[in-house]
């Protein structure tokens, strides 16, 4: 039957689409682009003096665009300021589970290949507790301006159960597709199989990341996608929807190459920025403490712009007092300030925290 928005769309087609051409030249076009970006991307990574910054640091920032398009707006600072100890507000914390999401799929799939399996356990990661698909009939998607159904997912357990099981073939089988491409076809599916009751849309774009690590294009989680979506947010939802409707398959995959693109590109600057400042800030330090002169110190202060005394001296081996001696030093020179946080100060490292947060 034809498809309609108030209907659900249990007939949705399994991967690859039947009689379309999904790699005409506008997408191999997109994709060579899209390929050479995200290679440099990985390269430089590499070139970092120490990649944890991009590891630590990236992950958090995706964290905090991924959520602000499910409407969940807390700010990157207050992220950092709230990393390691996990507070912060609800919307701080709703975003530091993306993180953990993140990491937890990225542990998941270097035990075994990605699957449905995966998203779940990605899933609960968001919500904190076990998420299994969605059992109760009704789920609709509503424009929220207008509340207009928009989109009805397949309903049933077994039914998207069955869905997810397609999906999770599509992506491991043997069709000639370049990864990137393959990529954007199974996040459309994804998202319309829709299959648990929240937390969809963030737990395919961890998807996203994972794929492409699966697909050897990247090591790590550095490729900061989301903000890229942020940009263009209109054009995400009406292109997943014409899909649906009207099959248009290319105009979806060529935005989703841009998209990374453009996103491998401005994280390939921020690294180049992040060098910049590291290099300006650690001859700083080497005038201003011992501990400048400490290549572990250094590494600690550029992991997160914000870091503790006991972070310091356990990574470092030195005593709290050297420790605090250390960061105390580089707060008289004016590298870092100290902020007060309940029963501890946190050292913030503003340089580098600008530096992350500026859009490049």
């Amino acid at each position: 039957m034809p498809w309609a928005a108030s209907v659900p769309h249990n007939d949705l087609p399994a991967l690859p689409p039947h009689g379309i051409d999904l790699e005409p030249k506008p997408v191999l076009k997109a994709a060579i682009e899209a390929r050479v970006a995200v290679a440099s991307l990985a390269q430089a990574g590499q070139l970092l003096p120490n990649p944890g910054v991009l590891i630590h640091a990236v992950p958090l920032l995706e964290a905090q665009a991924s959520s602000e398009i499910e409407n969940i707006v807390t700010t990157a600072d207050e992220l950092f300021k709230h990393a390691e100890s996990g507070g912060g507000d609800q919307a701080t914390k709703e975003a530091l589970r993306y993180r953990n999401a993140l990491f937890a799929g990225l542990r998941a799939i270097r035990e075994r290949p990605l699957t449905a399996a995966t998203a779940a356990r990605i899933c609960s990661a968001l919500h904190g507790h076990e998420m299994d698909v969605r059992a109760v009939p009704g789920t609709r998607i509503a424009n929220p301006a207008t509340q207009q159904v928009i989109y009805s997912p397949p309903e049933g357990r077994d039914l998207i159960r069955d869905k997810l099981s397609e999906w999770e073939k599509f992506i491991h089988s043997n069709e000639d597709l370049d990864p990137l491409v393959r990529m954007a076809l199974a996040h459309y599916q994804f998202e319309a199989i829709h299959p648990f009751h929240d937390g969809n849309g963030r737990t395919g774009r961890v998807l996203n990341i994972l794929m492409l690590i699966e697909a050897g294009l990247l090591s790590e989680p550095i490729l900061y996608l989301s903000r890229a979506i942020i940009q263009t947010k209109n054009d995400y939802y009406r292109l997943l929807l014409a899909v649906t409707a009207e099959g248009a398959w290319t105009d979806w995959v060529v935005y989703m190459l841009e998209a990374v693109r453009s996103s491998a590109e401005s994280t390939q600057r921020k690294i180049g920025a992040i060098r910049t400042c590291q290099d300006e800030i650690a001859e700083r330090a080497r005038a201003a403490s011992p501990g400048g002169r400490d290549a572990r110190f250094l590494n600690v202060l550029f992991e997160q712009p914000y870091c503790r005394i006991n972070t310091v001296a356990e990574r470092c081996e030195v005593s709290r007092q050297t420790a605090s001696g250390w960061l105390h030093a580089l707060v008289s020179s004016g590298l870092l300030t100290d902020l007060k946080v309940g029963r501890e100060v946190l050292f913030v490292n503003h340089k580098f925290l600008d530096v992350l947060t500026r859009p490049e």
